[in-house]
């Protein structure tokens, strides 16, 4: 069984910056892709960021440029730096993996990112 569980996440001012880390547990299987996603109260989940195995990236328009994503692949763990943060940032932002050997969907429960004005 995999489990991922995030953290980093907090209560900080707009402009300012929050570093979130996704990291695996339990049965670890081979990752192509992890990435991260948020969803506000009332909103649908949305993408943030991707990465996969050989270090590819992609970011919603809204991030680009203020938010990096970056893993490790031996440890499969994920990491996103968040700059410039803005009030609109405020979400839940989830982990996503995805399993090589069976393509299976993996999350873990979320962080809150608060920005305040």
């Amino acid at each position: 069984q995999v489990q991922l569980v995030e953290s980093g996440g907090g209560l900080v001012q707009a402009g300012g910056s929050l570093r979130l880390s996704c990291a695996a547990s339990g049965t670890i299987f081979r990752f192509n892709v992890m990435g991260w996603y948020r969803q506000a109260p009332g909103k649908q989940r949305e993408l943030v960021a991707t990465i996969t195995t050989g270090g590819s990236t992609n970011y919603a328009d809204s991030v680009k440029g203020r938010f990096t994503i970056s893993r490790e692949n031996t440890k499969n763990t994920a990491y996103l730096q968040m700059n410039s943060l803005k009030p609109e940032d405020t979400c839940v932002y989830y982990c996503n993996a995805r399993a090589i050997n069976n393509g299976r969907d993996y999350w873990g429960p979320g962080t809150q990112v608060t920005v305040s004005s």
